[in-house]
């Protein structure tokens, strides 16, 4: 059990409780939602080589997950459907598995240098369908899954969250070498593999097995 850090007063136990203390949303922040993918959509998404899944599993316990490839890798298959290509990863298939039992997903669209990204909400469901996953082909390997989006709710957010983290200014990067490597990381947290060994997997599967 963690401590409370915060007065049980001060919370927000409810929706009223919420939007009086915000206060009222602008007609344009409502009006902005689409039903539907526009032109502009259709372009951030074929711009955009990142994006970061949103779901959760039954019994609401979320996750969310970074998705990523070449500008476009997210194909629009008409103006309310998307495909969104798995690559290899370690297999854990979390988003698949909370989409099994809780079908609602969101996303959110980053394209490097725009602040502003585009945030899709809906439905999704798995496929293996190779006609449909083919021309998502790289590197001669044709996904083995894909991830199916029924589009509901589409729109751009501002991008004050972009703009206050410097995301996109080169001036803010991190020296890599300020950072433990993942392969470290792994080897402390699980003590079940040596912490050179480790790396090496790791640059091996980053240079031979992205795809």
């Amino acid at each position: 059990m963690t401590d409370c850090f915060d007065d049980p007063a001060a919370r927000i136990e409810d929706a009223d409780a919420l939007r009086g203390h915000i206060g009222p949303v602008s007609p344009l922040a409502t009006g902005k939602v689409l039903r539907r993918l526009d032109q502009f959509c259709r372009d951030f998404i074929a711009l955009s080589p990142f994006l970061v899944l949103a779901s959760c599993d039954a019994e609401g316990n979320a996750d969310a997950s970074p998705r990523g490839d070449g500008p476009g890798f997210v194909r629009v298959l008409d103006d309310n459907t998307l495909l969104i290509p798995d690559r290899r990863g370690n297999n854990r298939v979390d988003s698949f598995g909370n989409i099994l039992s809780a079908p609602g997903v969101g996303l959110v669209f980053m394209v490097p240098g725009i602040p502003e990204t585009l945030r899709v909400n809906g439905k999704a469901h798995a496929t293996r369908d190779p006609a449909l996953l083919a021309p998502s082909v790289m590197q001669e390997r044709v996904p083995v899954t894909g991830l199916v989006v029924t589009v509901e709710e589409a729109y751009f957010h501002c991008g004050k969250a972009l703009i206050r983290s410097k995301l996109w200014d080169p001036a803010s990067q991190v020296p890599r070498n300020s950072f433990p490597t993942l392969g470290r990381i792994i080897a402390d947290q699980t003590k079940a593999v040596d912490g050179d060994e480790a790396d090496r997997n790791l640059e091996e599967a980053y240079r031979l097995r992205l795809y």
